[in-house]
């Protein structure tokens, strides 16, 4: 890719800042949960975005006890610290600093996510990403990308971008998806660098600020607080600007424009199939053998 067509010409505006509401989940884990059902429509085919970070191991050390999932993908992205993973395809893995965890839930899987510390800080991210009605229930899938297996490069002016998903300035990311098409960085900048990112004009797209405070379009958007980017049919991308040496998440994904119907972590398109996804769930089907090879 030539680095004229890394430029933006046409960057989006900031439509709004959100803040996220303090709850708690699995055991009993305080998070801040940033993109909340209300906005599922807004960000489509981005469900959820649970931010979490304490150096109070009573915070977190009570972890997410099995718990099941249907119709969606979970992406777990552990900034600082360690999780355990295992679910009932059985699989099993450790998520430690930088590390990333990738798990398709298809037609149903239940799974445990537990710290394996103590002390010390546990920082890190959890995305829910839809699924296409047509992939909804595909079998089970999960992947494991520690921190050097994730792309990354830095530009001229200083800017570390790791790929996660997608692709940025023509590296590739660690994972693609065809139907939902997610971009998702991470970006570290020093202060007063810019970074410019190409996002097609129909893809929904947020930023997550984690350290600092940026400028986008010359609005500020501190550290705690998500920008949702403007879907303007003539902006071509992004702008960034550290005010300070900065850090964020960066997301963006094709719309599926399919209906939604959820109730806790089951994801369908219709009251029915929730319904069934209930059922199936206590009748133990989400474990290993009830759904065939």
């Amino acid at each position: 890719m030539t680095q004229e067509m890394n430029i933006v010409h046409t960057p989006r505006a900031v439509e709004r800042l959100v803040g996220g509401q303090f709850v708690m989940d699995g055991a009993g884990v305080k998070i801040n949960r940033v993109l909340t059902q209300s906005l599922q429509r807004r960000l489509d085919p981005f469900l959820m975005l649970d931010a979490f970070g304490s150096d109070k191991p009573g915070d977190y050390i009570a972890g997410f006890p099995e718990h099941p999932h249907r119709g969606f993908e979970t992406i777990s992205y552990m900034i600082a610290g360690s999780m355990r993973h295992r679910d009932s395809a059985g699989n099993e893995g450790l998520i430690t600093d930088g590390g990333v965890q990738w798990m398709t839930a298809g037609r149903g899987v239940a799974h445990s996510e537990m710290p394996e510390q103590t002390d010390g800080l546990m920082e890190g991210f959890q995305l829910w990403l839809n699924l296409p009605a047509k992939d909804k229930m595909t079998a089970p899938w999960y992947r494991d990308i520690p921190n050097a297996g994730i792309p990354r490069f830095t530009t001229g002016a200083g800017v570390t971008v790791q790929v996660i998903a997608g692709e940025s300035h023509g590296v590739p990311g660690a994972v693609q998806r065809e139907g939902t098409e997610p971009l998702y960085l991470d970006v570290d900048l020093p202060a007063n660098a810019t970074f410019d990112q190409v996002l097609p004009p129909g893809h929904n797209a947020f930023l997550y600020v984690f350290r600092g405070q940026v400028l986008v379009d010359e609005k500020p958007v501190p550290a705690g607080r998500m920008a949702i980017l403007a879907n303007a049919a003539q902006a071509d991308g992004v702008r960034i600007m550290a005010a300070q040496d900065s850090r964020l998440i960066l997301i963006a994904g094709r719309p599926l424009n399919e209906p939604i119907a959820q109730y806790g972590p089951f994801v369908m398109n219709t009251q029915a199939e929730v319904f069934q996804a209930v059922e199936d769930f206590r009748a133990g089907h989400f474990h290993a053998g009830h759904f065939g090879a």
